[in-house]
């Protein structure tokens, strides 16, 4: 497995495919390094013994140690390890950690190519896994490219005026496919080593070759990324880890753009558009209940501070607000954990979390994000805004007013003070502030799109039929269904000699 510094090493030998504000640049640009610190954040840990088995794990393929963002789920253990190395990953870098991405579009592409292939008698699966092989053994990260650009969201891929607007197949020869459009909002493709790039929607026979997955390297020729990072102020002389970390998204365009045979995964089967689309999804709204709970945590952390800053942590209305903190992040957590014990084994052999308890994790939080912003300011004040620069901290002139002045709690010292108010601005009132709002609501689908996906999957009759029983319609109540559902794919958590044969 590689080490951060090798990780670096890689991303300064690729070609400059990036562009910023105007500007054609390399991996080693400033604006992107924060991002990139993310990024070898989780070879960070793979390489520390305290982590071993949760951001490590035994490839289903080639047997050999991995980073376990690289993984494909066997079972409902490796779904648990995966959502707490997101959380506690992401709390180490303040927020999202980016690389589920890969992970979850890996977790898409290991299934579906199997059903496809079972279809078809197509050879996607084994493409896949061969390509899969050699990124476990070469310890890549991918960035997921899912989400077209979409132009008019009333008309169909095959009917938009610009077929561009989402990614198609241009031609097909015997060595492999030549594709165009654009993918956006791509998380941390500017640092990536791989892009996966896989449907967003359900598609008609109109819409064939639209249907289309691949992998291509993120510094291939045949692709520009024109990226927007996300990076916080420098700090000159009071630096915080915090600071340090940041993030970029891409606009990836591909302009008859060749792909290679042995990475196309998907060529025009457009039958399993909306099930490659729909198990990236789940998969990622999975992920999010690992994700979404340690941002919290991060907001909680920065509103503790706050209150401790104003003296004002044992006021009864504040701990009220801490409580839902709680509340919200532990939720997300444990339908993470149900999703996990309730999964299934799939064709493929990849474990797959439950699709109910993954979107009902994503929908809490999602929904949730602006009101932890809303208790961290009504808690801070409005100091996060208004405070005078870290210069007049400093400045000989200002500073003695500045230190004298920032302390509100007796018990903390000024540089202290300073310091969590700097914390508040930042996690509070800063680009990072905005990112982490939108990508709360918008990550891994929108609040509607978990709003479809429980009305499609959910048993809304089920709970007709306990309404219909207990008001006297049925005289009888069939729970047969549930009675027989039992937490884990394959096994079961009690044993034999202890409850019987169950």
């Amino acid at each position: 497995m590689r080490t951060p510094e090798q990780y670096r090493a890689d991303l300064a030998k690729m070609r400059p495919n990036l562009y910023i504000g105007g500007e054609k640049v390399g991996r080693d640009d400033p604006r992107i390094v924060p991002g990139v610190n993310v990024m070898a954040e989780t070879f960070k840990i793979a390489q520390d013994p305290q982590w071993k088995g949760v951001a490590t794990a035994t490839s289903a393929y080639t047997g050999k140690e991995i980073n376990r963002w690289a993984h494909t789920p066997q079972h409902p253990f490796d779904l648990m390890q995966k959502q707490k190395m997101i959380r506690l990953g992401a709390q180490r870098v303040g927020g999202c950690i980016q690389r589920c991405m890969g992970h979850d579009a890996i977790t898409s592409l290991s299934i579906c190519t199997k059903e496809i292939d079972d279809k078809y008698g197509t050879e996607y699966n084994k493409r896949f896994i061969d390509w899969l092989s050699w990124y476990q053994d070469n310890d890549y990260c991918a960035a997921c490219a899912q989400t077209d650009m979409k132009g008019d969201r009333t008309k169909r891929p095959s009917e938009q005026v610009e077929p561009g607007q989402y990614v198609h197949v241009d031609e097909v020869t015997d060595e492999g496919i030549y594709v165009s459009g654009c993918k956006v909002c791509i998380t941390m493709a500017a640092y990536a080593d791989e892009i996966l790039v896989i449907p967003t929607r359900a598609m008609m026979e109109g819409d064939a070759d639209w249907a289309v997955a691949f992998a291509i390297p993120a510094d291939d020729p045949g692709i520009k990324q024109i990226v927007r990072p996300v990076w916080m102020h420098e700090r000159k002389e009071i630096q915080a880890p915090f600071c340090e970390f940041g993030v970029s998204d891409s606009m990836i365009i591909f302009d008859r753009t060749f792909i290679p045979k042995e990475r196309v995964f998907m060529c025009r089967e457009w039958e399993f558009g909306r099930r490659m689309a729909m198990l990236f999804a789940d998969s990622h709204r999975h992920s999010y209940c690992g994700c979404k709970p340690a941002v919290s945590d991060v907001i909680l952390g920065a509103t503790l501070l706050a209150a401790d800053a104003n003296n004002i942590s044992k006021v009864s209305h504040v701990r009220e607000k801490m409580s839902e903190y709680a509340l919200g992040s532990e939720l997300a957590f444990a339908a993470g954990v149900a999703a996990a014990m309730y999964g299934e084994k799939t064709a493929s052999g990849t474990f797959f979390p439950n699709v109910i308890f993954a979107n009902v994790g994503r929908r809490l939080m999602g929904e949730n994000i602006y009101h932890e912003y809303n208790m961290l300011t009504e808690v801070a004040g409005g100091l996060s805004v208004t405070m005078p620069f870290e210069d007049d901290f400093t400045n000989p002139e200002t500073k003695p007013y500045m230190d004298k002045y920032i302390v509100r709690n007796p018990k903390l010292s000024s540089e202290e003070s300073h310091r969590i108010w700097r914390f508040v601005e930042n996690v509070s009132a800063s680009p990072m502030t905005a990112w982490y709002q939108i990508a709360g609501v918008h990550g891994g689908g929108s609040p509607i799109m978990e709003t479809i996906a429980l009305n499609i999957d959910f048993d809304y009759e089920a709970r007709r039929k306990v309404a219909r029983y207990l008001a006297g319609i049925d005289k009888e109540l069939d729970q047969s269904q549930e009675l027989t559902r039992q937490p884990t794919f394959g096994c079961n958590l009690m044993q034999p000699e202890e409850f019987g044969d169950v």
